[in-house]
């Protein structure tokens, strides 16, 4: 994978992460994802996935 695609993967997945932490917590509504303990688990997870994957991506690029 180019380091430009590990780079957006990784801002992909610390946004969707972050947004299904919020959903999990209950903070973000409209969403049968809302208030279910589960995504507020799973989101943190994707975050770190996505730090994990841009920071390989910018030790790749040096």
């Amino acid at each position: 994978m180019s380091p430009v695609a590990s780079m957006l993967g990784g801002v992909l997945l610390i946004a969707v992460g972050a947004l299904w932490t919020l959903q999990g917590l209950g903070v973000v509504g409209g969403s049968p994802m809302t208030g279910v303990t589960l995504w507020a688990v799973v989101g943190p997870l994707v975050v770190v996935a996505g730090i994990w994957l841009l920071l390989r991506s910018r030790r790749r690029r040096s």
